[in-house]
């Protein structure tokens, strides 16, 4: 929802979103918990299925976040395209960076597949995909000791700064991508290492709590950008400590602070824990398990939305419908999602006994299965919409019933096996 807002142009409300008081945003909230939800989603695939058939998952999430970001590209550049044409006063070709893509097209797309070229405003997911295709390295290591695996991961973030490592973001430039991979893993693997329990959560302590608190407090002034260019002192102090605050690299204020909020929301949550039943704190649960659809939606809706505050201006009234019809859809294709991932199709009506028994599946078997879904069956709604798909799953264990009989698992049971966090 703050990436949204954030990422409407020229959105008032922009200044008002957690960004702008103090040194970490919604992206260190996005990768963190992204590390976090890959633990428990793939963690339990490589202790049951292996090593191999492991890496075979990570590699079709890994085809699903490619496609999706290249879907996305595609979706926004015509979204820009048709805005030029029928709107006219702005450019948003331009606007969004996407002249050399329109200026160079058969060179842009060639660079465009191989991630050589990654506009800023689509570079999360790039980012996203090169970490994920390290967990299996990641995890092989953690085997030997979870402390070598997390040390890797560190070490890669002190090369990252000390050797320069940058993947280049476009052909006809020296531009780096704005989220360096080699610097982000570590907030990701800090929250895999969490998920995956090599990370003890911090306990509830009250010296703790308080010295996270005066953190956050101190790091307002110096993360709001009026208030520190119109104080000098404040202004030279946030001049110095710019390299340690740097989004490409994930500098290491960044990370203390993010850290810092999570410990007292934490306090929050185990203080109030009740609030959590509230509504719309479920409505907003349900973004999170269709992260990567309703990700997907935000961002092409977060353009649309500035398109609508550039025809209908950019008064008070004007922001207030804007973002909250957006925030509201989202949360609506959310729900709407969530309600076909439940097969409401089925019914919950068992197979005529006139129909034949299913194959019985178990181990090595179902995985080919899976894979034979992988690379045989996949389609572009089943890679921007991974819930949607679900009605044709093979079983993930056959029990010993009646002779022909195949038992599959419980709706919750599937859920936890097979959905996916981004």
């Amino acid at each position: 929802m703050i990436i949204f807002v954030n990422h409407i142009p020229f959105n008032p409300l922009y200044f008002y979103t957690p960004s702008r008081f103090g040194f970490s945003d919604a992206a260190e909230i996005f990768v963190f918990l992204s590390g976090f939800a890959a633990a428990l989603a793939y963690g339990r695939c490589f202790e049951r299925a292996g090593m191999w058939l492991g890496t075979l998952r990570i590699l079709y999430r890994c085809g699903q976040i490619y496609l999706s970001h290249l879907a996305l590209f595609f979706a926004l550049a015509a979204i820009c395209a048709f805005g030029n044409q029928w709107l006219g006063g702005e450019d948003y070709i331009h606007r969004l960076y996407l002249g050399y893509f329109f200026e160079n097209t058969s060179e842009a797309i060639a660079a465009l597949f191989t991630l050589r070229y990654v506009p800023n405003f689509f570079d999360i997911l790039p980012m996203y995909f090169v970490i994920l295709l390290w967990v299996p390295l990641v995890w092989s290591l953690s085997r030997i000791h979870a402390a070598l695996a997390l040390g890797v991961s560190l070490l890669v973030y002190l090369g990252a700064w000390y050797f320069g490592w940058e993947l280049p973001a476009e052909p006809a430039g020296d531009r780096p991508w704005f989220f360096n991979p080699f610097a982000w893993q570590l907030l990701f693997f800090t929250g895999f290492g969490l998920g995956a329990g090599w990370l003890p959560a911090p306990r509830a302590d009250r010296g703790l709590t308080r010295l996270c608190l005066v953190f956050v407090l101190i790091a307002i002034p110096l993360g709001h950008e009026p208030t520190y260019q119109s104080v000098a002192f404040l202004g030279a102090l946030r001049a110095y400590l710019e390299p340690w605050v740097d989004k490409s690299h994930l500098g290491v204020l960044r990370v203390v602070h993010f850290l810092a909020l999570a410990y007292l929301m934490k306090r929050v949550v185990s203080w109030r824990p009740h609030w959590l039943e509230w509504s719309l704190p479920r409505w907003i649960a349900r973004m999170g398990r269709q992260s990567l659809p309703v990700f997907l939606f935000s961002m092409a809706l977060s353009y649309l939305a500035g398109m609508a505050l550039d025809w209908s201006g950019r008064e008070a009234f004007a922001v207030a419908w804007v973002n909250l019809t957006g925030l509201g859809t989202m949360l609506a294709v959310a729900g709407f999602l969530e309600w076909l991932d439940s097969k409401p199709w089925s019914n919950g009506k068992p197979v005529p006994a006139t129909c034949p028994p299913r194959p019985r599946l178990a181990g090595a078997d179902v995985w080919a299965g899976e894979a034979a879904v992988i690379f045989l069956a996949a389609t572009p709604l089943l890679i921007l919409a991974p819930g949607a798909g679900d009605s044709a799953r093979v079983p993930l264990v056959a029990s010993a019933g009646q002779p022909g009989e195949t038992v599959y698992p419980s709706a919750g049971e599937e859920r936890i096996e097979w959905q996916d966090g981004i």
